[in-house]
């Protein structure tokens, strides 16, 4: 064995990962803005005096953007070659959000905002068959991919108060440069159009399991924005915390996501996909129940963390058993669980948020801990590989 051949391996998993890191950089930055749009809603109430019904318009803009036309750009990704769609996507992203701020007539703000979302819907299919392209088989590393969206998600409210603070919603115009930088390096390091070209079909579509999948990532999705949304109004007016304890909160639940997708990466590769989803499932409801239950400000936070961890750990194993379902249409199934499926449980927000007016948010999280059962349920009819 020469040592050319010894070399050329070690090589090409460098080369991989170099790629991995890459799109999950993009996906931060990308979900970024995602994460902005709730951010920024408040300031458009104060700043514009846009109402709850205008306000509520906006996250419908963004939800309606980024769901309804990923299953038919996954299905375009996967017939033709759209190696620059990612880097149009996240450009699109961070222009329509970055812009929107700016603008004063509301219907401009609403189309901005849609088009942001639809920025987000034209990356995600891309970025998922350019990733699990790089990942090869290695749950682990198609992890790395899914846990950039949950830094993204971390972020935005991390970066966008303080700017939000000092300059009103006019700030919204700091975050373009980050998704110009990313489409930038995008286009920069996609493979040549010979080198991009379809592969042989690796195998057969399997639609009915990839069904069962995808109702098991819009329960994930719901259980995890119905915390998202109002994890923070369980702290103020259930558990008599401060503004600043409710916020510590929301930070513990999304650093726990970070976690919990990398947790679940890992784990999938030592005991296998399916018996991960299952676990994944099986574990976010005694740690709702904890955080739902335990008395005082302080102890439930152990709980928001471990709520985080356990709702996201089949994150990243779900988009790669949907790519495992639906060998030829990686695209398409990318499309669907990491955005359709995702986008979904933003959608049901508005009736959790019927829950809450009638009981108040430890109502909509008595809910929540029976909603990850429908999960379970469902993972009793993954088929193992």
């Amino acid at each position: 064995m020469t040592e050319t051949s010894v070399r050329a391996p070690a090589a090409r998993a460098a080369s991989a990962w170099r790629r991995m890191w890459l799109w999950a950089a993009a996906h931060a930055v990308d979900d970024l803005y995602q994460g902005l749009v709730p951010a920024c809603v408040p300031y458009f109430v104060l700043d514009r005096h846009y109402g709850y019904v205008a306000a509520s318009g906006l996250t419908m803009a963004a939800a309606l953007g980024s769901s309804i036309p990923q299953p038919f750009i996954g299905l375009a990704v996967d017939r033709f070659r759209l190696g620059w769609l990612a880097a149009a996507g996240v450009a699109l992203a961070g222009l329509g959000l970055g812009l929107s701020g700016l603008m004063e007539p509301y219907p401009a703000v609403w189309a901005l905002v849609l088009l942001s979302g639809l920025g987000v819907a034209m990356f995600h299919p891309a970025a998922g068959k350019g990733a699990r392209e790089a990942a090869g088989d290695s749950a682990t590393a198609m992890s790395v991919f899914a846990a950039g969206g949950s830094v993204g998600f971390f972020l935005a409210p991390v970066l966008a108060t303080p700017a939000l603070i000092a300059m009103g919603v006019g700030a919204t115009v700091l975050f373009i440069p980050p998704a110009l930088l990313v489409a930038f390096a995008l286009l920069r390091s996609r493979p040549s159009a010979r080198a991009s070209t379809a592969g042989p079909r690796a195998g057969t579509d399997r639609w009915a399991p990839f069904m069962v999948l995808t109702g098991i990532e819009v329960v994930r999705s719901v259980t995890f924005f119905g915390v998202l949304t109002f994890i923070e109004l369980f702290w103020i007016r259930h558990l008599d915390a401060g503004r600043g304890l409710a916020g510590t909160a929301l930070a513990c639940f999304l650093v726990g996501g970070v976690a919990g997708t990398l947790i679940g990466g890992r784990l999938a590769d030592r005991i296998g996909l399916v018996r991960t989803v299952q676990i994944g499932g099986l574990l976010a409801i005694p740690a709702l129940a904890g955080l739902r239950l335990l008395p005082g400000p302080s102890l439930p936070l152990v709980f928001a963390v471990l709520a985080g961890i356990a709702i996201n750990i089949p994150f990243a194993v779900l988009v790669k058993l949907g790519q495992d379902y639906l060998p030829n249409r990686p695209g398409t199934a990318a499309g669907v669980t990491l955005g359709l499926a995702v986008s979904v449980g933003g959608l049901a927000a508005p009736a959790l948020g019927v829950a809450a007016e009638a009981y108040g948010p430890q109502g909509v999280f008595t809910i929540l801990c029976l909603v990850p059962i429908a999960a379970v349920g469902l993972g009793l009819f993954l088929p193992r590989r």
